[in-house]
């Protein structure tokens, strides 16, 4: 597991100048098996949204440059996306860029009675390593990020 966090750490530190200039900002960088095969998901974001327009620009740059590189020795698919509505929150950084928004967080194991909690972010301790969620209901919950199995923002249709 280290060597894909190490993989996705490189491709970051590789593409993240070319990306910023384009105007752009990494959300995410990703290496994992999906299915029988490995893909590479650099996931973009800016402050204007992302379309597919921009997927593909940022696609046709960055390949060559991982190409030339040559970090990964193995076959993989490169996939450059959006973060979507419902973006992933995985790093202390997406959980202090987040505060403010409503998220849903589901956890390893019940607490208080509770797999998953929903309700808006309003704080995230980085010295702790917590965020405090506050429900619907006006009370607080603060979790351990190491409690927390998938955190996302949460969309309401």
């Amino acid at each position: 597991m280290a060597q894909k966090k190490n993989t996705a750490q490189l491709i970051k530190e590789l593409t993240e100048p070319v990306i910023n200039e384009m105007g752009y900002r990494i959300w995410d960088v990703e290496y994992a098996k999906i299915g029988t095969d490995m893909h590479l998901e650099i996931t973009i974001d800016s402050d204007s949204g992302i379309n597919i327009e921009d997927c593909e620009k940022v696609h046709r740059a960055i390949e060559p440059l991982i190409d030339e590189a040559d970090p990964i020795e193995a076959f993989y698919y490169l996939d450059v996306s959006s973060p979507g509505l419902e973006r992933k929150l995985r790093t202390a950084e997406h959980f202090k860029k987040c505060v403010g928004e409503t998220v849903e967080l589901k956890l390893f194991s019940a607490f208080e009675g509770k797999k998953s909690v929903v309700g808006e972010l309003v704080a995230y301790d980085e010295d702790t390593d917590c965020v405090t969620v506050r429900e619907k209901n006006g009370s607080d919950i603060t979790l351990g990020r190491r409690l927390i199995s998938k955190a996302n923002i949460y969309f309401e249709m």
